[in-house]
């Protein structure tokens, strides 16, 4: 498997530009999934159906938050490793990570079966939303082992620089996806059922296809099943640098189930509301993850060959293309909120109350520019305890307070609800300036 760009030599902007572009369309086509979920259910469905899927799919985002910070381990110690020219062991890596997942999906799967309906009675989940709720978490959780999947293939390609790879299968994945969901839901009536077995399926279709594509190409090292075993060494290296990550992206993702507990306590249109202008923000938010996601490979890379320069400039000019965008976006979802709702629902209460959190949300994509290709960079030099620090400081200390302060306030609405993004937001850039001077002094 060859790669036409050096992370570690030459021009920075253009590779970089190249690896992210692929990046930003498959986590485009992956949030798709949740996406057309809920744009099919809310042009079948009622607004009770929408709660449903909106509640269902933000608990099951919690789930695939966890293994995607997980899996951001093996993107780091094998970029790392290729980048420090120890290929030998990358197999190793990977047969590793295989077993890990393999064991964690199998675990997590009967867990969430366990406790499916008390997290819903947590969630504050409106009654007439509630058995559609259990029945799309208890059909995603049959899949978990390919949402797995997806991420450890997905960071394994990320890892060894290719970011092409992941695009094709999620986006074959996608069409499998809004098929099913058309077919489910809209065909044959199974609501909330119906949308959560279309995205299982094309998550099942995602691995095999990208499986193939191993098999047919291979890898940039030698790989077979002697390396398919745990490794206490390379597990603890992938462990020490996923967990901080997991457990910041899982308990940032859990602020943001409370807060949706919050809103559900406020009503079926709140809740729908809330549910529309998350999935908007899941695009809005894309241009930053992607560059975050990048950089964490890249700098990763960098970092494996001692360049540490070349990994902050790396950062700067991600922060340059990530401002940009976000300014586009940020005027999109500030002025023309009400339009981007109505893609999903044609009840006109919940696309004014999905425009009122959007208005919210504009305001922290201009700062999440810079916040998101800081936390790349850190992921990437490994620094991920600290990135757990500053995202849990975020959350649990300014988010969580002044959601639940707003949402006691006389004709309280989701702008004033949805401020406390921004201000958390506020607060990790923070804590990010202090930490890059003090480590880029060490550095030094």
């Amino acid at each position: 498997m060859e790669h036409k760009d050096s992370f570690t030599e030459g021009k920075i902007a253009g590779p970089l530009m190249r690896f992210a572009l692929p990046v930003l369309l498959a986590m485009c086509l992956q949030s798709l999934y949740g996406a057309v979920d809920l744009l099919v259910v809310g042009q079948f469905g009622t607004a009770a159906e929408v709660s449903a899927v909106a509640t269902g799919s933000q608990m099951m985002q919690l789930v695939t938050t966890v293994f995607t910070g997980l899996a951001m381990g093996t993107t780091i110690v094998l970029g790392q490793m290729i980048g420090g020219g120890r290929k030998k062991e990358a197999g190793d890596v990977i047969g590793s990570s295989i077993c890990l997942f393999l064991s964690l999906a199998v675990a997590v799967t009967i867990l969430m079966f366990i406790i499916a309906i008390p997290f819903a009675h947590l969630m504050q989940t409106p009654e007439e939303a509630f058995s559609q709720t259990l029945s799309y978490v208890r059909i995603c959780s049959g899949g978990i082992v390919f949402i797995v999947a997806y991420n450890v293939l997905g960071s394994i390609f990320r890892g060894i620089g290719d970011s092409k790879t992941p695009l094709l299968t999620v986006a074959i994945a996608c069409v499998f996806n809004i098929a099913g969901d058309l077919f489910f839901v809209g065909a044959l009536h199974m609501r909330a059922a119906g949308a959560a077995l279309a995205t299982v399926l094309a998550q099942a279709i995602s691995v095999v296809i990208s499986i193939m594509i191993i098999r047919k190409k291979g890898l940039p090292f030698s790989f077979g099943r002697e390396n398919v075993r745990f490794c206490k060494r390379h597990i603890h290296r992938m462990v020490k640098n996923g967990v901080p990550i997991a457990l910041q992206d899982s308990l940032v993702a859990l602020s943001f189930l409370v807060i949706n507990s919050i809103v559900n306590s406020l009503g079926v249109i709140f809740s729908a509301g809330v549910g529309v202008a998350e999935k908007v923000c899941a695009f809005i938010m894309l241009v930053p993850m992607s560059f975050s996601q990048s950089l964490s490979a890249f700098v990763a890379q960098n970092v494996g060959a001692g360049n540490y320069t070349r990994a902050k400039k790396s950062m700067e000019y991600a922060m340059g293309m990530s401002i940009v965008a976000g300014v586009i976006l940020a005027y999109i979802a500030y002025f023309h909120g009400s339009l981007l709702g109505s893609i999903f629902t044609k009840d006109h209460e919940v696309i004014m109350a999905s425009a009122d959190y959007l208005k919210a949300y504009a305001i922290d994509t201009l700062m999440v520019s810079f916040l998101f290709c800081f936390v790349g960079y850190f992921n990437g030099c490994g620094y991920t305890t600290f990135v757990m620090i500053q995202g849990l400081a975020g959350a649990f200390l300014v988010r969580i307070p002044i959601s639940w302060f707003m949402s006691r306030l006389p004709e309280t609405n989701l702008f004033k609800i949805g401020l406390a993004t921004p201000a958390s937001t506020i607060v990790g850039m923070t804590l990010c300036i202090v930490y890059f001077f003090v480590t880029s002094r060490k550095a030094d």
